[in-house]
């Protein structure tokens, strides 16, 4: 069984961008990659997806995402239904 390190960790969005922030107060990539347990990789990510992104920011695009799957799945249930009731109208009785 594969230890914490191995797995990874998870960032919550609001840590995420408290260490961008870091970074852009003037302390080094490198810095703030080794002082939290980060590759620099990883951090060059997170700045290209969260940008300029403020955590009010990314909490409603947490909830826009969650509420877009949530429609996705209505939409999902609706087209099987439809294809359901076309099945069984198509049988003749």
């Amino acid at each position: 069984m594969a230890n914490k390190k191995e797995q990874g960790k998870r960032y919550s969005e609001e840590r995420i961008i408290r260490l961008l922030t870091e970074i852009d107060q003037g302390h080094t990539l490198a810095e703030t990659a080794r002082k939290y347990g980060v590759s620099e990789q990883t951090l060059r990510n997170w700045r290209k997806k969260y940008a300029d992104m403020g955590i009010e920011e990314i909490r409603e695009l947490k909830r826009l995402r969650a509420e877009n799957a949530k429609l996705k799945k209505i939409i999902a249930d609706q087209a099987l239904r439809i294809e359901d009731i076309e099945f069984l109208l198509s049988k003749k009785w």
